[in-house]
């Protein structure tokens, strides 16, 4: 009994690593994933609706959900549309960067879960985790949807 238990845990210990390999695509590819996104990045910092407009597929959308002090949750839903025209308004230097970002892609998608840090004129204001879907259409990588957590507090030092 005791060697089927190790066997089987040896083996649901190996498949998801055998699975991360499998769908994590090429390293050519997870790049230009992770370029477009930094590039959205850019964008942000920029405050520029033009810029988002060009990466992004406009029947996806950006999906905040924002975590209170005192855990509550709440949801922000927008078109692209909606997510660029905003950006003008936000206060001081936005920065938003990826820490440890995981790239999947599969032929014509892709997704990345990672941790994030925003700051604004080079002070913490938020963190969570961005969780990003993309496609490749006509040999370009576009962001579908973003959805991301926003917290204030167990977040790294900017």
């Amino acid at each position: 009994m005791y060697r089927k238990a190790a066997a089987a845990l040896a083996l649901c210990a190996a498949t998801p690593a055998l699975a991360q390999h499998a769908m994590h695509g090429s390293d050519d590819e997870s790049r230009a994933v992770l370029a477009i996104l930094e590039q959205m990045f850019e964008a942000l910092a920029a405050k520029n609706p033009a810029a988002i407009a060009a990466l992004t597929v406009p029947e996806g959308r950006p999906t905040a959900a924002s975590i209170g002090d005192d855990g509550t949750e709440k949801f922000h839903f927008s078109s692209w549309s909606e997510f660029a025209q905003r950006l003008p308004d936000i206060p001081g230097a936005p920065v938003e960067k990826l820490v440890d970002p995981h790239v999947h892609v599969d032929g014509p998608i892709a997704m990345v879960w990672s941790p994030y840090i925003f700051t604004l004129d080079g002070k913490l204001s938020h963190c969570g985790i961005n969780h990003v879907d993309l496609l490749k259409q006509d040999g370009t990588w576009r962001v579908l949807n973003i959805t991301w957590t926003q917290r204030r507090t167990g977040c790294p030092k900017p």
